[in-house]
């Protein structure tokens, strides 16, 4: 009994040094682990030199390169749609049936009295040939020579007046089957079949809108005319299209227009610049976004745009130094391009930076390095 006491009491002494051991242990290390903070995870991507072009910047609204509002040119009832709303159209494609019956029969009248006319004038030559021999002979009088001479005269004229009419019948049976001016594509139909249309209705049948080629009509600052026109007296302008987040290039064409005049009262200038717009992305009304290609900058250092800050002095990134500690660096930015922004001054090509996870940053804090995409895009 007693070696189990013995033994016992050994244990615990054994148990109450070690405790105490881990305890100063513990206290010895705490303040060392204190001051070292853990490293904050990154995305990490590299700052990198590429050749961008230099964008000139406006807003405006996509503009039908041609526009026509559809009329009869007779009167008429309609008896037949030959289009559905919305429908690409070809210039000559039939969109409307006028009842063309009475335009038929005017048509028929004019040509029966041609052929009528024809026939009198065939007898009065036959006529007039008789006469001129009897008058050589003096068995007529030059007086009923000259009378037949004017009734020839007269059939030939009436002839002449038949085939004029005949012609304007033809057109206005044409003018019954109303065509597309234009290649384009049409808008809500605003009559019905049934309807009595007149050539002197303001309102029109339809309108179709040209939408290959197309146009965007838009304005810039007139601070940046000098750069435009030095840009298009070297070639083409480069006109493109974007949504009006900047996210997304809808379009790529020309400039064709350069307006001869300021506006005064909001010193900007109009433009216009003309797409293909094969795809149909661009739609007469829309707004968008303007970039003009006026010049390339060579050798630009490039960051992806998620990478900057906004801070009380303007824009910011962090810079990852070699023992992978940041450094917060206010950078100038010359421009942005969609997800690409090129610095002007702040930062070198080269040079690691933060893309993601800023937000629990500050100067100093070492972190975790993750690789990105390169700043390029």
């Amino acid at each position: 009994m007693r070696k189990v006491l013995v033994a016992i009491a050994a244990l615990a002494l054994a148990l109450g040094v070690g405790w105490l051991a881990f305890t100063h242990a513990s206290v010895r290390a705490a303040p060392q682990n204190a001051g070292q903070p853990p490293a904050v995870p990154v995305t990490a991507g590299t700052a990198e030199a590429h050749d961008m072009p230099v964008f000139v910047r406006g807003i405006g609204a996509v503009q039908a390169f041609n526009t026509v509002t559809v009329k009869t040119r007779v009167e008429g009832q309609i008896v037949k749609l030959d289009f559905t709303e919305g429908q690409d159209v070809k210039a000559g494609d039939l969109l409307f049936e006028i009842d063309p019956r009475p335009f038929q029969a005017a048509l028929d009248q004019a040509s029966a009295a041609k052929q009528r006319d024809e026939a009198q004038l065939a007898s009065a030559n036959a006529d007039l040939s008789r006469t001129s021999q009897l008058l050589g002979n003096g068995f007529q009088t030059r007086q009923t020579f000259d009378q037949q001479k004017a009734a020839v005269g007269q059939l030939q004229a009436s002839i002449k007046a038949d085939q004029a009419q005949i012609d304007a019948a033809r057109l206005n049976l044409d003018y019954a089957m109303i065509r597309s001016p234009i290649d384009g594509r049409t808008g809500a139909r605003l009559v019905d079949v049934g309807n009595i249309v007149h050539a002197t209705d303001n309102a029109g049948l339809v309108t179709i809108a040209q939408l290959r080629p197309i146009f965007v009509s838009f304005t810039v600052p007139q601070q940046q005319i000098d750069a435009i026109r030095q840009s298009q007296a070297e070639s083409a302008v480069e006109a493109r299209a974007l949504t009006q987040d900047d996210q997304k290039q809808l379009a790529a064409g020309k400039l064709t227009l350069i307006d001869n005049q300021v506006d005064q009262a909001t010193g900007t200038l109009h433009m216009k610049a003309q797409f293909d717009n094969a795809d149909a992305a661009l739609w007469p009304g829309e707004f968008v976004n303007v970039r003009l290609v006026v010049s390339t900058e060579k050798n630009a250092v490039t960051v992806p745009t998620r990478a900057l800050q906004q801070g009380p002095n303007g824009r910011y990134l962090f810079a990852i130094k070699p023992d992978n500690t940041v450094e917060m660096r206010t950078v100038e930015v010359s421009q942005t391009d969609q997800d690409v922004a090129v610095i002007k001054k702040g930062l070198s090509a080269g040079e690691r930076i933060v893309v993601d996870g800023q937000f629990r940053l500050e100067q100093g804090t070492k972190v975790t390095v993750q690789t990105a995409n390169g700043g390029g895009g």
